[in-house]
């Protein structure tokens, strides 16, 4: 997805490198799914040791990592959020912010609270412990912080298959937000998050952050800056759509078992199938609503 031609996002919104605090485990990523197969599936290992990387079920363990002076993304023109992974990635984070400031009292009763996002290369800490590059994007529920290596959208091609493209890193951002917005509206709370398979809360919790996202794609071109007056994005072009249904559908469980393992095992599942998240993406972003986003709560998945 492009961005209007004139647009202007400040800095200031997404904090650089390290930070957080130190904790247990470390938060889900889509990288943390890799690590947490081939553990089961080619080293024997017991799959509900890794429910917390997994599901983001984490405890807080420690002190503020760290008293440097926080750096963070500089102001971005829309031409530099269309080029620059970074710029990208605070451009988006505004455009979440003003969608959900607006949708979530409207829609939850529930005022958005912005979610600290951090950018970080290599390795940091949080809330759910030490993060790295190969944990992928994530959200961390302890300090309501989500984590993105940029690198890692290489990795969504090279490593995973997808095709990738601007409005597939968006997807992923966008996913990782609506875990901030389930935090918010309490279904993290009211999840197992330390389950798994094909109906657990686990799945079923992920499911409906696609859905979340799918909900800001499918209102990102008509929702206006009110700093500039200007709309965020321009329309998605069916290309575009195609390549975010592409990420969503390169990280189902059942393709990355398959790609590391060779076999699928739906009692592992911890994110949904490639259908499944196509699917639930789909629904919110041809219109869906919260409530038709609610995972937890449908009959069927």
């Amino acid at each position: 997805m492009t961005f209007s031609e004139g647009g202007q996002f400040e800095g200031g919104r997404v904090r650089k490198g390290g930070g957080g605090r130190r904790g247990a485990v470390v938060g889900g990523g889509i990288g943390a799914i890799v690590v947490a197969l081939l553990a089961v599936f080619l080293g024997g290992g017991d799959l509900g040791q890794l429910t917390g990387a997994l599901g983001g079920a984490v405890q807080d363990a420690g002190a503020p990592a760290g008293d440097g002076q926080e750096q963070y993304v500089d102001d971005c023109t829309a031409q530099q959020a269309n080029d620059d992974r970074e710029c990208r990635l605070s451009a988006t984070v505004q455009s979440l912010d003003a969608y959900w400031g607006r949708v979530l009292p409207e829609q939850a009763g529930v005022e958005y609270a912005l979610p600290p996002v951090e950018s970080f290369s290599g390795s940091t800490t949080t809330g759910c412990g030490a993060a790295t590059s190969a944990t992928g994007p994530f959200y961390c529920p302890p300090d309501r912080t989500v984590y993105v290596d940029v690198s890692f959208f290489d990795e969504l091609s090279t490593q995973f298959g997808a095709q990738g493209g601007p409005l597939a890193e968006e997807y992923v951002v966008a996913h990782e937000v609506g875990h901030h917005v389930e935090q918010l509206v309490g279904a993290m709370d009211a999840a197992d998050r330390g389950g798994t398979g094909p109906e657990s809360d686990s799945v079923r919790i992920e499911l409906m952050a696609d859905c979340l996202a799918g909900m800001w794609a499918g209102s990102a071109a008509t929702e206006v800056d009110p700093d500039t007056g200007l709309t965020f994005l321009e329309p998605i072009s069916p290309a575009q759509l195609r390549q975010a249904l592409d990420a969503a559908a390169t990280v189902g469980d059942d393709h990355i078992q398959q790609q590391a393992t060779g076999r699928i095992s739906p009692e592992s599942f911890t994110h949904g199938t490639s259908e499944q998240r196509v699917r639930w993406f789909t629904v919110g972003y041809e219109g869906g609503t919260m409530d038709d986003c609610d995972a937890l709560s449908a009959r069927t998945l």
